[in-house]
């Protein structure tokens, strides 16, 4: 399996995953719980209006972590690149219906981006780390 499929298998199966952006010297943390691998890239999505958004735009640089098992997690990290392709966030809503509710690809609020410079790894209390990418 291609390593940016595995990742948004790993990352849909965990459900929520921890997304983690610097405001300053300040680390800020939130829940995310949307991935999807279109072009061969891991997307996800935001809203310009919030904090996160701004956060990236300051700082690219992001960091996320999800549980994936008993005793694994998965950390990815890499640098945002906004996509505002129409067609990337057709793609994003297409496979998250339930935001169709709230957004649409020519909205003004709705961004997706995906990781450039992408690395990913699984660790475990017990075992050593697996590079995935």
């Amino acid at each position: 399996m291609k390593s940016n499929s595995r990742i948004v298998k790993l990352l849909r199966q965990a459900k929520v995953f921890f997304f983690a952006t610097a405001d300053a010297a300040q680390p800020n943390v939130r829940p995310f719980n949307t991935v999807v691998e279109y072009e061969g890239k891991v997307y996800f999505y935001t809203n310009n209006h919030k904090n996160a958004y701004k956060q990236m735009v300051k700082n690219p640089k992001i960091e996320l972590c999800a549980v994936i098992g008993d005793d694994r997690w998965i950390r990815v990290n890499g640098e945002v690149e906004f996509d505002k392709r129409p067609e990337a966030k057709l793609a994003v809503l297409s496979a998250n219906p339930e935001l169709k509710k709230i957004y649409n690809e020519n909205d003004k609020i709705f961004e997706v981006f995906y990781l450039k410079n992408m690395h990913a790894k699984i660790s475990s209390t017990y075992s050593e780390a697996e590079i995935i990418c």
